[in-house]
This record gives C-alpha cells, sequence and structure tokens, in this order.
C-alpha cells in the first residue's frame, strides 16, 4: 500500500481493492481509481429473481403500512397539541352540557385537584404532590382456546 499525503481513494491492483492516496486529481492513480468504482461490463446483467422481487415488494408494502401508521399517529398529537386549555369553574360543567353529545374530545383541564384522602408526595423532589385518578378497570371475558392451551 502506498501512501502519501492528499485524499484517500480507493485503487485497483490488480488482485483487488485497496485503500491508497492520491496527490493530485489529474494524476494517473486517480483515474485508476475511478475506473476501479465503476462496476465491470456485465455484472448488472442477471435478472432479478422471484426472491428478490418479494423482498422488495414485501419492504415496500411494510414501508407503506408503517408510514400510513405514522401519519394517523401524527395527526392525533396534531390535534391534542391544538387541544383547548380550559380552567376548573363553575363555568365548566354548563360547557360541557352544551358541548355536541355532553363529551369534549380532547381539552386540556387546568386548576386545582383535591385529594379525596391524602395527596401524594414524592420521595425525589421535595414540595411535589400528586393524586392518583379514579381508575375504571374492563376486564373482557376470557375464553381457553384448547388449540393454542392459552387465554386470549
Amino acid at each position: 500500500m502506498r501512501q502519501s499525503q492528499g485524499h484517500p481513494c480507493l485503487q485497483n491492483r490488480g488482485s483487488g481493492m485497496s485503500l491508497s492516496w492520491v496527490t493530485r486529481p489529474h494524476s494517473p492513480d486517480y483515474m485508476i481509481t475511478l475506473q476501479a468504482l465503476l462496476p465491470k461490463p456485465g455484472a448488472m446483467d442477471k435478472p432479478i429473481t422471484p426472491g428478490e422481487l418479494l423482498c422488495l415488494g414485501s419492504s415496500l408494502a411494510f414501508s407503506g403500512l408503517f408510514y400510513y401508521l405514522y401519519r394517523r399517529k401524527a395527526r392525533v398529537v396534531a390535534r391534542i397539541q391544538e387541544a383547548p386549555k380550559l380552567q376548573v369553574d363553575d363555568n365548566l360543567p354548563a360547557l360541557v352540557s352544551a358541548a355536541e353529545g355532553r363529551c369534549l374530545p380532547y381539552v386540556a383541564l387546568e386548576g386545582i385537584v383535591l385529594p379525596a384522602q391524602a395527596a401524594l408526595t414524592s420521595h425525589y423532589h421535595e414540595g411535589l404532590q400528586g393524586v392518583i385518578q379514579k381508575l375504571l378497570l374492563k376486564e373482557h371475558r376470557l375464553i381457553w382456546n384448547s388449540l393454542a392451551r392459552s387465554w386470549p
């Protein structure tokens, strides 16, 4: 391998490719380097196999699916970020009852929340308190799948 001051390039030295340094872009070594990077004649004449077509098609299908899911979630995130901010006060029940279906789709509520029992205090940040929202747990009916021997 020959080294001198300049830019690194690939050169074809008979048996294979090697890394070398070329000092001048108009030198013969530079032309050999460019020829080594070009495909050999007849190298691109191979037909595309069905397996390659299957891989290409499935790759495009998955890319399209994931892009569709990404765009759908991006629209939801944009709607959440554009949600109106409402204060928790006496006007809130009237606003909800006046809304279509008595439901506000995406709303950010701001205000003071009082805990039902005792507020939770953080062990890591002094003065930080929180409350737990009342959780609703809905269990779906489970049926034993004897073929898979599992609960779906």
